[in-house]
């Protein structure tokens, strides 16, 4: 660990100075990343008209690290985390400037846009791996679950402020939400930088097909980690509903863009209040259970906003799948990254990284495709059954996962 561990070390995160700036890293690249990625999908549809384009931002900035997947994780494993981080946030600098050099120049080819993105999603690619494997660095295990859970309330808060304040500038000039976009990134290296070198061991494994595949090989030989990992996957993939949000809000609840507006922001604000409730409340017991309980009201809050017919209705329903997902989220993450060793952390996360964007794209497919030949209401209360029974099997099929007691150390 990099922070020196007293006799009672403190369970508070923000106790421990690279926590810090590793915080306000993650907010201000989260706050970036939401700002550019409004203004992107403004840019493509005033240049081009063409909705099926704004389709292709999401999988021109996921196909980097599907195809990565076996180099990014190693390369966390084998390299100095923090350094990769800061090299990969000058990328995504760099890529910020390519917008605003675009914009200024008023090209009316969407194509670089597209160029960029995969260089700016080869970077996230790299980025998620280093930065999930170095939290564990910087705190001691007693306080990971807080670490996780602050830095989770960080990205909420983004997701929930940042396509807001992107529209607001975009609005005000391309220029200069672009610009923001850079300078947010510019000071994220700084902190990063500021971040004191963790001391860990670094790997001494020569590169070999084992090696490379060991995050694989560890996830499907730990049952308590692929139960945690698969959990999410499946759940978030039965019980996604936000790409159907725009039809619920014309056709079923009958509502405008400012309903649309509170509806996108209800998740996050439940996850938000569900953190700060966690930072002074924690959970210290049954942790195991209490995963199994929060993923099954995930979906049957799910199935609530899907049954409802109004907007005061449907607005604490998300509020509350929102709040389930982060008890869910804290205590999967802080058990996955416990129970994984040091020297392969950096490839697990790889993985649990793909595996989360491909059920957060595959969900939104799936809730497309089935809303398409049944119905928005049957496809979403379909999928909260779903998550719910995902649920209840799961809790079957790795019983050790669900004797989980605590969250500070394995318990066998």
């Amino acid at each position: 660990m990099s922070s020196s561990t007293p006799t009672d070390p403190s369970r508070v995160a923000f106790s421990y100075k690279g926590f810090r700036f590793f915080w306000l890293t993650t907010l201000l690249v989260s706050f970036a990343v939401q700002i550019m990625s409004v203004s992107i999908a403004w840019q493509i549809y005033d240049v081009t008209g063409n909705v099926f384009l704004l389709g292709l931002v999401g999988l021109s900035l996921f196909l980097p690290a599907l195809l990565l997947i076996l180099v990014t994780g190693l390369t966390a494993d084998r390299f100095n985390r923090r350094g990769i981080m800061a090299f990969c946030l000058g990328v995504e600098l760099l890529c910020a400037l390519g917008f605003l050099a675009l914009v200024n120049a008023e090209a009316h080819e969407v194509w670089p846009i597209f160029g960029i993105l995969i260089v700016l999603g080869t970077a996230r690619a790299f980025w998620g791996p280093a930065a999930q494997s170095l939290a564990p660095n910087l705190v001691p295990p007693e306080a990971l679950s807080n670490a996780i859970t602050v830095n989770a309330s960080a990205w909420q808060f983004a997701s929930i402020m940042g396509p807001a304040a992107g529209g607001l500038l975009y609005g005000l000039s391309p220029t200069i939400a672009f610009g923001t976009g850079a300078v947010l990134l510019l000071v994220a290296m700084v902190c990063v930088l500021l971040i004191p070198r963790p001391a860990r061991r670094e790997s001494q494994q020569a590169t070999s097909l084992e090696v490379i595949f060991g995050g694989f090989r560890y996830i499907f030989s730990n049952k308590v980690v692929l139960g945690a990992i698969s959990l999410d996957m499946f759940a978030v993939l039965m019980g996604g509903a936000v790409a159907l949000l725009p039809v619920y809000v014309k056709d079923i609840l009958h509502a405008g863009p400012e309903e649309l507006g509170l509806l996108r922001a209800a998740p996050g604000i439940g996850a938000i209040v569900m953190a700060l409730y966690l930072t002074r409340f924690p959970i210290r017991d049954h942790a195991g259970k209490v995963l199994f309980l929060f993923v099954g009201l995930f979906g049957a809050f799910t199935v609530v906003f899907g049954l409802s017919t109004t907007v005061w209705i449907s607005i604490p329903a998300l509020a509350l799948v929102g709040a389930a997902d982060m008890v869910s989220v804290t205590i999967r993450e802080t058990i996955m990254q416990l129970w994984t060793p040091e020297e392969v952390r950096g490839r697990v996360n790889a993985v649990n990284s793909v595996f989360i964007g491909a059920s957060n794209e595959l969900g939104e497919f799936r809730a497309g495709t089935v809303a398409h030949f049944i119905g928005p209401v049957a496809a979403v209360a379909m999928g909260g059954f779903g998550a719910i029974a995902i649920a209840v099997i799961w809790s079957r099929v790795f019983p050790g996962l669900r004797e989980q007691r605590t969250l500070d150390k394995k318990m066998a």
